[in-house]
């Protein structure tokens, strides 16, 4: 997969503004239209283009885009609107914990992770929903890495 920040020509920490504007400009430069008088050139600009377009709809969509930035951003995937939200939930807590500068324990982040996750459900092949997390497996192995 692209890198999408570089297909735009952005910084990782660019505004939407700015993301918005490199992809005017790109967009305009590589547009099919301009190059048919140069049909050697022709393709080039048509996937061009397309990578351009492609990196500003996820870069522009604020789910897409911290998912991207999380590494789970699957193009070829369906969205998941919990999912997304959990990620979401996740990397402004991880970013609140950089700003705050405090170490946590192994109990305190699962207490964390098992709040967050508390009410997201998968689909089990044999008994509708089920839990995303059992506690006692967790408390288990917490106290086996404790130890």
């Amino acid at each position: 997969m692209d890198d999408y920040y570089n297909i735009l020509g952005v910084s990782s920490d660019s505004s939407i503004d700015e993301i918005r504007r490199a992809y005017r400009k790109l967009a305009m430069q590589w547009h099919p239209d301009r190059w048919t008088r140069t049909p050697s050139l022709l393709s080039e600009a048509k996937c061009n283009f397309q990578k351009i377009q492609e990196a500003y709809s996820v870069l522009s969509d604020p789910k897409k885009r911290t998912m991207y930035d999380a590494g789970l951003y699957d193009p070829n995937g369906e969205e998941d609107e919990e999912f997304s939200d959990f990620v979401d939930e996740m990397v402004s807590l991880m970013a609140e914990v950089r700003r705050e500068e405090k170490v946590y324990g192994l109990e305190e982040l699962q207490g964390m992770f098992m709040e967050m996750a508390e009410g997201f459900e998968y689909p089990s092949m044999y008994y509708g929903t089920t839990s995303i997390i059992d506690e006692s497996s967790c408390a288990k192995r917490g106290s086996v890495l404790t130890q």
